[in-house]
């Protein structure tokens, strides 16, 4: 029997991409649907976010916030954006699937072995720690937000309520009464304003109560009876929590934010130390990857609107390049560049930094071979220390000290102009900005001068102290 119109509609690929599977989630103004890509067989989930809606409730601010948030916290620990694409009708946000389910599945069955709570306070630690030296406070930490791959670690999600530094006051706190009123803080309940950070860090404290206890520290049927409870701090440990563990609640549960532990702090806590290892890892082609895991595949993200589901907008589009076919001694051809390539260089016409945090780059024209040009890349790094990472015609070069934004990284890639003419284009990937200029002044520059000279000079340039 011939299929109807709206079943065929159904089985048809999602924008030509995605095959949507069932319902995983809704709220007021989004569905969340499991999904796979057609061409790359991946599971993502897909968040749908009714456009009409949106506008109605003047909340269109709040989803580019949204997504310049979930660009700026991209960490193994985090639930992954790898896409938003946008209809007339409707948002998509493309996430990584994170089959495991809540964490509060899990808790629900009744309390976790002290091992297990551990290794989660450690991981929502470490992103909540990444969070905050964005400029990112989450706000609405719970075991409902928190969720488990097939690894069984742990990825934190929801970013909704999620407010950014320059959302502040003049006072320099929030002021906007939000969280899930079990995990909420007493300052915020207080309503005279509060910092973000150290919301996060009581709510952080809750869920590492409920995960040892099986139950909320702070519980009542009468909402206003727990609210006074929280904020006058009244909870008792349970009798099978360890010394240190107390300790650590107790600093955590502190209802004086100005006392309360810092993460910093938490994270020097012999308890919170126990078997705890330091996440090393680097961004590739906009997609987290461990220091181990050298193949992965990522795409960009933008968000576009069009009449109809055939003009749909994504950046992951603009990522299939000319192939590099041809070989040059040892490597692939770098990508070739053509004049509106070239066009679309000048800060009129590049839309590439219109949801992320940073942006800063530069470019030089050079006649150097390629290989002499990765090489002297190597040399540099080599020179400080920098971790060494290639693909084609891409260079990583990543920094080994921890900075308050993370580990400095600079991707450079190299664009085929005419056979004889290549284009350098360098860029910080992550870490901190006057690091990045010190760098490309003390080292970069220098080192790369060389390979300026043997190209022409129409248009060649480096990072500035300006820039």
């Amino acid at each position: 029997m011939e299929r109807s119109k709206s079943e065929k509609a159904a089985a048809a690929p999602l924008l030509g991409r995605y095959e949507i599977g069932k319902l995983l989630g809704h709220g007021t103004f989004a569905k969340v649907y499991h999904a796979r890509n057609v061409s790359t067989d991946q599971n993502v989930a897909i968040k749908v976010i009714d456009k009409e809606k949106i506008l109605k409730g003047g909340l269109m601010a709040h989803i580019k916030r949204e997504i310049s948030i979930l660009r700026r916290v991209r960490h193994p620990n985090i639930v992954q954006l790898f896409e938003v694409m946008a209809t007339k009708a409707k948002i998509y946000f493309v996430m990584e699937y994170v089959k495991g389910g809540e964490l509060f599945n899990k808790v629900a069955k009744g309390r976790l072995k002290e091992e297990v709570a551990r290794k989660y306070f450690q991981q929502l630690v470490s992103a909540v720690e990444f969070c905050h030296a964005r400029g990112v406070f989450h706000r609405d930490l719970k075991p409902e937000n928190l969720l488990l791959d097939e690894n069984g670690d742990l990825k934190v999600s929801d970013f909704g309520l999620s407010a950014v530094s320059d959302q502040m006051r003049q006072d320099g706190l929030f002021h906007t009464f939000c969280g899930t009123p079990a995990y909420v803080a007493p300052e915020v309940l207080a309503r005279r304003g509060y910092a973000g950070d150290k919301v996060d860090i009581w709510s952080c404290g809750v869920i590492l109560f409920v995960l040892m206890a099986g139950y909320l520290p702070f519980h009542d049927q009468n909402v206003m009876n727990m609210y006074k409870k929280i904020y006058k701090g009244e909870f008792r440990c349970a009798r099978w929590f360890s010394p240190e563990l107390t300790k650590l609640l107790h600093r955590l549960l502190d209802t004086n934010p100005a006392t309360r532990i810092t993460i910093p702090e938490i994270m020097e806590y012999r308890w919170f130390r126990k078997g705890f290892k330091l996440l090393k890892f680097y961004i590739e082609d906009d997609q987290v990857c461990s220091v181990a895991d050298q193949g992965a595949e990522g795409a960009g993200e933008d968000v576009g609107s069009s009449s109809d589901q055939s003009s749909v907008v994504s950046e992951a589009e603009s990522e299939t390049m000319e192939p590099r076919r041809k070989i040059f001694p040892g490597l692939p051809r770098p990508a070739s560049m053509n004049a509106f390539d070239l066009i679309s260089f000048s800060p009129g016409f590049n839309l590439n930094g219109l949801f992320e945090e940073g942006g800063e780059g530069s470019r030089f024209v050079s006649g150097a071979p390629v290989p002499r040009i990765i090489s002297k890349l190597e040399e540099i790094a080599k020179v400080v220390s920098f971790t060494v990472r290639k693909k084609d015609c891409r260079v990583s070069l990543e920094g080994s000290r921890e900075g308050e934004k993370g580990p400095l990284t600079i991707a450079a890639e190299i664009f085929e102009l005419t056979p004889s003419l290549v284009m350098v284009e360098v860029k910080k990937k992550g870490g901190d900005k006057g690091e990045y200029d010190d760098f490309c002044n003390r080292e970069l520059k220098p080192g790369l001068e060389d390979l300026m000279r043997e190209g022409p000079s129409l248009g060649s340039r480096l990072p500035s102290d300006t820039e």
